[in-house]
Order: C-alpha cells, then sequence, then structure tokens
C-alpha cells in the first residue's frame, strides 16, 4: 500500500481548518495533519476582508470554539479581534508548523487501489504544482470563492467619473473623508458598511432593489462580562453559549412557525428605533418571510443612529444606469456619488471548486446526496464542514471536526482503511442542499449536492439535533460501510448499506 504524505489533509487556515485542527489534536492525537492555505495568512474571511467596520453577525460566544472561550468585552467583534482570536488558538495549539501556505488545491482523486487520496496542488505564486497524498480529505475552505465576489455589470457603468469598489478587494489608501458614498446592496456587508462610512464620508446612501430584515443587539453582552469575574472562563463562556444557542432555535423555530407574528415584532423594533414617521414598511419590511433569508444584525443601533443622525439614507429602488456622476433610478431621482460600492454578494462555490475523482472518474456534487451535514454519498474518507445559515457558522464547524475524530478514530480500532456512506440509488425526489431564498444561494445550488427529506441524508439547521447525531449517536448506523483490507479483517464482517 502506498506510503502515506500525512493522514489527515485540511483544505483552509481560517475559522473552520485552525478548529479541525485543533479538535484533529486533542481527540486523534496519533495522527498526522497538514493544512492547505491558498492565502499567505492564517484567518480565512476574517483575513480577507478589510472593508470599514468589518465584524461577525454572530456573537463570539457561539462564533468562537467550544474550546476556547471568547474573553473579549466586546460580543459582537470586529474583524481584527476575530482574526486575532483564530491566530491565537493556532499558536496556542501548534498549529502553525503544520501549514502550508500560498498552497492552492486544485484537484482531488480517490484511489480504491491504495485507498487514499492523491491531492494536486498548486504554489500560488509560482505556479507549480506538486502531489500529496492522504488518507482523509477534511475540506474546511468555507463556501464562497475568494478571487471575486458577485459583481453584475450595470448599464452604463463606464460613464461614471468616481471609484466603482468591490467590498471583497478594498483598497487599503481608500479615502472617503467628506465624500458621497453610495453602497449598492441591503446584506450583512452593507449593513456593516454604511454606519462605519458614515462617520467620516459627507453622506453615505444604502441603495437596495429590496429591504432585508435587520435587528439591533448590544455589542457587549453584560451577563457574559460579569460571569467571567465569578466564574473561570470555560465556565462562563459555556454557559452563555447555551443561553445564546438555545435563544437562537428557539427564535428560529418561532419565525418558521408563525412568521406573520414574527415580522411584526421585527418591523415594530426597527419603528421603536427610527420613530413613527419613517417609511419602515418601504425600506425594512421584506417580500419573504422572516429566516427565508439570514437576518442581519446590528450592533448598538449603529445603523439607526446614522440614518436619524442624517449621516446615512435608504432608497429603495431599481437602477436604470449609471452616470457621470452617479445613478440614476427607475423612478427618476439620481443619486450622486463620488464612490460607489458595489456591496451585492458573494460568488459560492462547493469545495472550493475542487476538482473531486473517484479512481480517475470526476464527481458531480449536483448528483450526490449530503450526509448527516458532514459526508458525501458514496465518496470514501472526505469531509466538508458547512456551518449553519440560521445560527453561527463555528457551532456546525465544531461538530463537524468531533464526528471527524470519532469516525477516524472508529476507523482505527476496525482496522478499516476507508469509511464511506453508502446510497444504493440516488432518489427520485430531493430538496436542495440549502432551503434559503437569498441569491447567492439560489445561483449556484445546482452546483451543491441535494439532500433528502428522511435521515441520515438530511441536512439539519438545528444544533441540538446535530449535537445528538454527531456527537452521541453510533457512527455505526447501518449506511456507514468499512473497507478493511484482509489481513486486518475483524472478526464480524463490515456494515453494509441499509435497504
Amino acid at each position: 500500500m502506498t506510503q502515506l504524505d500525512t493522514d489527515i489533509l485540511i483544505i483552509g487556515a481560517g475559522l473552520s481548518g485552525i478548529g479541525a485542527a485543533v479538535h484533529l489534536t486533542k481527540r486523534s492525537p496519533g495522527k498526522r495533519y497538514r493544512i492547505y492555505e491558498a492565502r499567505d495568512a492564517i484567518g480565512g474571511t476574517w483575513d480577507l476582508f478589510r472593508y470599514p467596520g468589518i465584524r461577525s453577525d454572530s456573537d463570539m460566544h457561539t462564533l468562537g470554539y467550544n474550546f476556547k472561550p471568547w474573553t473579549e468585552a466586546k460580543a459582537i467583534a470586529d474583524g481584527p479581534s476575530i482574526r486575532k482570536y483564530v491566530n491565537d488558538t493556532a499558536d496556542e495549539y501548534g498549529v502553525r508548523k503544520n501549514i502550508s501556505f500560498n498552497t492552492k488545491i486544485v484537484a482531488a482523486n480517490w484511489s480504491s487501489a491504495d485507498q487514499a487520496w492523491t491531492v494536486t496542488s498548486e504554489n500560488v505564486k509560482t505556479g507549480a504544482q506538486e502531489k500529496t497524498t492522504c488518507r482523509f480529505l477534511f475540506m474546511c475552505g468555507g463556501y464562497y470563492r475568494y478571487d471575486e465576489g458577485y459583481r453584475p455589470e450595470f448599464p452604463n457603468e463606464a460613464a461614471f467619473r468616481g471609484q466603482i469598489i468591490h467590498p471583497q478587494h478594498w483598497p487599503e489608501d481608500l479615502d472617503y473623508s467628506g465624500k458621497k458614498v453610495v453602497v449598492i446592496g441591503s446584506g450583512a456587508t452593507a449593513m456593516t458598511l454604511v454606519p462605519s462610512m458614515a462617520e467620516k464620508a459627507g453622506h453615505v446612501t444604502m441603495l437596495q432593489r429590496s429591504p432585508t430584515y435587520v435587528v439591533s443587539r448590544p455589542a457587549v453582552d453584560g451577563l457574559a462580562n460579569f460571569l467571567r469575574k465569578i466564574l473561570p472562563d470555560q465556565w462562563a463562556y459555556n454557559l452563555i453559549r447555551w443561553r445564546n444557542v438555545a435563544f437562537q432555535q428557539f427564535f428560529f423555530r418561532k419565525t418558521r412557525s408563525d412568521p406573520a407574528a414574527a415580522r411584526e415584532r421585527l418591523l415594530k423594533m426597527v419603528r421603536e428605533e427610527l420613530g413613527p414617521d419613517y417609511d419602515v414598511d418601504k425600506h425594512f419590511n421584506p417580500a419573504y418571510n422572516p429566516w427565508e433569508q439570514r437576518l442581519c444584525l446590528v450592533p448598538d443601533s449603529d445603523l439607526f443612529n446614522a440614518l436619524k443622525s442624517g449621516k446615512a439614507s435608504i432608497e429603495t429602488d431599481h437602477i436604470e444606469r449609471f452616470t457621470e456622476k452617479g445613478i440614476l433610478l427607475k423612478s427618476g431621482k439620481e443619486l450622486e456619488a463620488d464612490i460607489i460600492v458595489t456591496a451585492t454578494g458573494l460568488n459560492l462555490v462547493f469545495m472550493n471548486g475542487v476538482e473531486v475523482s473517484l479512481d480517475g472518474a470526476k464527481v458531480d456534487p449536483g448528483r450526490l446526496l449530503n450526509y448527516k451535514g458532514v459526508m458525501l454519498s458514496n465518496v470514501p474518507n472526505l469531509a466538508v464542514t458547512f456551518g449553519y445559515t440560521n445560527a453561527s457558522w463555528t457551532l456546525k464547524a465544531d461538530l463537524t471536526s468531533e464526528y471527524v475524530s470519532r469516525l477516524i478514530n472508529l476507523m482505527d480500532e476496525k482496522g478499516a482503511t476507508s469509511a464511506m456512506p453508502y446510497l444504493a440509488a440516488f432518489p427520485n425526489e430531493t430538496e436542495p442542499f440549502v432551503d434559503f431564498s437569498s441569491g447567492y444561494f439560489q445561483r449556484v445550488m445546482d452546483q451543491f449536492p441535494r439532500q433528502h427529506t428522511e435521515a441520515p441524508w438530511k441536512l439539519n439547521q438545528n444544533y441540538f439535533v446535530d449535537r445528538k447525531n454527531l456527537r452521541e449517536l453510533p457512527i455505526e448506523d447501518g449506511v456507514m460501510q468499512f473497507h478493511i483490507p484482509a489481513k486486518a479483517a475483524p472478526a464480524k464482517p463490515a456494515l453494509q448499506a441499509a435497504e
């Protein structure tokens, strides 16, 4: 059998990848691992994005790792603080020495004969390629393209005499002091940029085609900070984490079971912020129900305060065309601008766009089923971290890493070289990978795996269900198949797929 370069190859040195490395270190300490990171730094999203005000849209007691308490005063943290947290974690657990930076994975082929993955990587600076073999491939690179964000072409763009900027590629030397800025978009990025830029800009206008649900929360969690004074950090962290998870899940279930009441409550909160004279229905009342797309969190009412101060405003309209001075709207109104920021979203990609093949046959992710939100049907020794859309990403990332460690340890106990969730036949009726109406999901859902209506092929958006499935229930569920070489075969045969 092929001598392997490493036991586990992790793709991505962001929040998920560093967490995966630590979980493996803690739970499968005898295993060698390597991390391939296409960029030259740790941090992933939190190192890539450098636009003004960059921050989390989840509280850090759930976005943080379950093994490393968040101890900063602010629970809604800024990008540099999160980047420091991820780097500190890597250094605390000795992860950095196992990272190959500027190394982009291009393709991965599973060899049944060798019971191993051969991964082709490319040095992003020199273009040189090399091959690496590993037993297990753990994809932790997130779900969107780092090289370019989603950027639609607008009519007559060339006529505009100012600057056009995408937040994913923010110029470090951009001076917007006293300038008129139009931010196109209504998602988390736009909601972050508008109040932050309004502090120095002459005026900032958020131009949206349709509204988004917005809710304000304090940036500082008073109870969390109090508990840290009287309890050990991990105890305090665990208590606040459980409180926040329970609230997230309760709120999500309530919005899905009674969307009309949830809508009214959310709009009432905005009216209380902006007063009776503000047209809340026009600018903050979406056509969809709550949590059919992600809610936008604003800390300490910063967006509402910017609107009330007159430093920022919202226009809900469609773009007719760009002009020399700015943007002409369908209504006939022209928004003058020195700078236009296209906060128009992300380009999603599954498994970082890596071409995956099995014994040389290319795999089409759209013809696979998700298995427990961790693995893929009939693909051995491969796991993918994909966080929650209705809660903090890291809640699911932690559970995924714990499950992968359990699976690897069980393989060792059984003398198995591979494990694969077996699907006898692709079902006639399936559902999209994610039940979300956001455009950035809908544009690429055909490139993502599907899900079924029943376990274990269903993607749960429920931390408590996943916690039981991934942490407590037996891995040997009648679906997971193990390959055990004859010389290492145990007394009883490996489980076969359920009929």
